[in-house]
């Protein structure tokens, strides 16, 4: 079954290949060589990751649509990084250190990288499916300001293709102002393969969004968030995120790890009590 699938593949993307000139044809090749040697470069992935990353080929999820432009290749390029990067990161299970605890057994971890720096991990069941899950943190991204109190307002700038958008985020200032606020220009890439989703972005450039007055432009990334359904509870969610942000600005690295850790400790409940509000036509 293996070798037809794969001829039948590589039958698929010649033939899109063959419409395909000049400098789409040779980003394509040089994205699906990156993309393999990316996921060639980690080492035991487990069950869940190795069924996004297997998946997730760049050209297979896009050829059948319309050709992209080159700065549009790049974006989607710059997604399917930050996807891999993130799902390097957490399955590797050494070095992670407990940061918080809650009472319902969430869970906030974290490492210091050394091309990364620190990174937070959450871990949260979710007693909700993981569609309702999904459609919140995707479908519904642009609503998030409406229920997440530490995010101002997120604007989809731009879409490309099916899995790829470009984002303005606004956070909204800590109390007592000691982090300000700040804003962020994303590319994401969404992926949801099988029982398995993947949320996945990292900070980039857009014309369209210079820097704004009144917030500092902060990066963040590689990030992600990664959902499936709990082993024999198919109604709850286990969401895990990772968080990595560069707030700059002049701020301890103290203060820096408590704002990061709480945030994805109160997104957690927030997202809790969005989810158990009664769906209104």
């Amino acid at each position: 079954m293996l070798p037809a699938t794969s001829k039948l593949c590589a039958a698929i993307s010649y033939r899109h290949l063959r419409n395909m000139t000049g400098l789409r044809r040779q980003a394509a090749v040089a994205i699906s060589q990156e993309l393999s040697r990316l996921a060639w470069r980690s080492p035991g992935p487990s069950t869940w990751i190795h069924q996004v990353r297997r998946k997730s080929s760049l050209l297979s999820s896009r050829l059948e649509e319309k050709p992209f432009s080159e700065m549009e290749m790049s974006y989607i390029k710059q997604g399917e990084e930050a996807l891999q990067k993130s799902l390097r990161i957490l399955e590797d299970q050494d070095g992670w250190k407990t940061e918080t605890v809650a009472g319902n057994g969430d869970k906030v971890l974290s490492k210091v990288l050394p091309d990364v720096g620190k990174v937070f991990r959450l871990e949260v069941v979710v007693d909700q499916p993981l569609d309702s899950v999904y459609g919140e943190l995707v479908d519904n991204m642009e609503q998030m300001g409406d229920w997440n109190p530490n995010v101002k307002e997120v604007k989809i700038l731009e879409k490309i293709g099916k899995d790829t958008v470009i984002t303005h985020e606004k956070a909204a200032a800590t109390p007592g102002n000691i982090v300000g606020p700040r804003d962020f220009v994303s590319v994401r890439c969404s992926k949801r393969r099988g029982s398995t989703c993947v949320l996945a972005g990292m900070s980039t450039t857009y014309g369209a969004m210079p820097e704004q007055e009144g917030f500092i432009r902060a990066e963040n990334g590689p990030t992600c968030m990664v959902l499936r359904p709990l082993p024999g509870s198919p109604s709850q969610t286990r969401l895990t995120w990772l968080l990595s942000i560069d707030l700059k600005g002049w701020l301890p690295k103290t203060i820096i790890n408590q704002v990061l850790s709480q945030t994805q400790v109160d997104f957690a409940k927030h997202l809790r009590q969005r989810l158990a509000q009664p769906v209104t036509c």
